[in-house]
């Protein structure tokens, strides 16, 4: 497999275990007794019986390799792996919910194992084909005693599992070319439904926050959530269905995407200042840390008794470093020294933050003067008092694009923490505009999504 998914594996790990566990982290919490959310393929037996679960998910997207490339596809998802603690009964042994040993609990908890199907295809087979990857996941029981007693053991118990990649490729109309790719993911592992049969017991045939790498060395993936101008019909023609297709790897790399089953904006990246996972990758790091912090003794004894994973995240908040938590709290990515306005060319010293205000506030940076400053547009100088012609961009909403074309007037200048410039404006014919111009409401729009008349 390439080295561009091997850059990806962070994000995508970061994927497969979203939701595995949440705080705080034990068993008996109700949040983490409805577990497996994200990314779910169920067995078809259980799929077809109005549970409004699914056996399959679809990704269709826009490729352009190379003449005689090749695709790298990469299937990864959990296996459910049910961890039995059984105790001594008579000449054998029977389920129990825990045990104690040595001061330490062993629960009855169910574990996920990771599993990887790899394949490579050529696009001249995929193109007007139907190319199908079918795989297997044996099941399978271990046994392990419990360290310290000859009366309780673990078992741990998979089901076999059984599915297919299912990859085509066709020709996209018009001058540039280009395939339009479709990766479907299938569950045909056979499972018989019975009176009764719950999710949870469906959930031991599924494939567990299934997702797909693609990589075409030397070749380019279209983004799906900011396409070029000339496919974007093509691009909004495409059908994803249970998944989310975005790039990854660096910001200028096109030729690896991620099919994830969560909504994620293109070339995600884990933050440097996450010392590990806390499974909930929708909150933020330095509130989970420091919740866990706050367990108790038994609470965090629970918690390692619940999972592993879980148990290493307890250690590893334990002793988690001053400077790490502090690298955590208030980030700031960069600060930036100016040496005068672009658009006036005028020369003064480097900006120094004042002490007494917050970096994120505007006063921070006497820099900064939105009814004064000004900015260069299509050889224009736009500041306040400059009359404007609205083009909001293909990734405005509704309510921007309502008002394309229309004139309006520049009220301030402003630049973000990202060096981008915005305007706030007023509509030359709005009734209301003086009113709104009183109470300083304003419609924003980017340098680049309007005409200076």
């Amino acid at each position: 497999m390439t080295a561009a998914m091997d850059r990806a594996r962070a994000v995508a790990d970061a994927v497969l275990y979203e939701g595995y566990l949440l705080y705080p982290y034990r068993a008996s919490a109700a949040k983490n007794a409805v577990r497996w959310q994200w990314g779910v393929l169920m067995p078809p037996a259980f799929a077809d019986g109005g549970t409004g679960e699914h056996a399959w998910s679809r990704s269709e997207l826009l490729v352009e390799p190379r003449d005689g490339a090749s695709l790298h596809v990469r299937l990864r998802f959990l296996q459910l792996q049910a961890r039995i603690v059984e105790g001594v009964d008579g000449d054998g042994h029977r389920p129990v919910p825990l045990v104690t040993i040595d001061g330490r609990e062993h629960i009855t908890w169910d574990e996920a194992v990771e599993r990887e199907v790899d394949a490579v295809l050529r696009f001249a087979d995929l193109v007007g084909g139907d190319g199908r990857v079918p795989f297997e996941v044996a099941g399978g029981t271990d046994v392990e005693p419990i360290p310290g007693t000859d009366s309780a053991r673990l078992v741990r118990r998979r089901e076999p599992l059984r599915g297919a990649l299912r990859l085509r490729a066709a020709a996209l109309s018009g001058p540039f070319g280009g395939l339009k790719l479709t990766v479907r993911v299938e569950n045909t592992s056979p499972w018989p439904a019975h009176r009764g049969a719950t999710r949870a017991d469906a959930l031991r045939h599924a494939l567990i926050a299934a997702h797909t790498l693609l990589s075409v060395p030397g070749g380019e993936f279209l983004s799906l959530v900011d396409p070029p101008e000339w496919a974007s019909v093509a691009t909004g023609e495409c059908v994803n269905e249970r998944t989310w297709p975005v790039l990854v790897g660096e910001e200028n790399q096109r030729d690896t995407v991620l099919c994830s089953p969560i909504i994620l904006y293109d070339h995600p990246r884990i933050a440097e200042q996450s010392a590990g996972n806390l499974f909930d990758g929708t909150e933020i790091d330095e509130i989970l840390t420091l919740r866990t912090m706050t367990l108790t003794d038994e609470e965090k004894r629970a918690a390692r008794a619940t999972d592993e994973r879980a148990a290493d995240l307890i250690d590893r908040v334990e002793n988690l470093p001053p400077e790490v938590l502090d690298r955590l709290h208030g980030t700031v990515r960069y600060l930036r020294a100016m040496t005068g306005r672009p658009d006036r060319g005028q020369e003064r010293a480097d900006v120094t933050a004042r002490p007494d205000v917050p970096w994120w506030d505007p006063g921070a940076d006497a820099s900064m003067s939105p009814s004064t400053d000004s900015v260069l547009i299509a050889g224009v100088s736009v500041a306040r008092g400059s009359r404007v012609r609205l083009r909001p961009a293909k990734r405005a909403d509704a309510h921007d694009m309502f008002l394309a074309g229309r004139t309006a007037v520049v009220q301030a200048v402003l630049l973000d923490v990202d060096d981008v410039w915005h305007l706030a404006v007023t509509l030359e014919d709005d009734p209301g505009a003086d009113l709104n111009l009183a109470h300083g409401r304003y419609r924003y729009f980017g340098a680049d999504e309007v005409e200076p008349l």
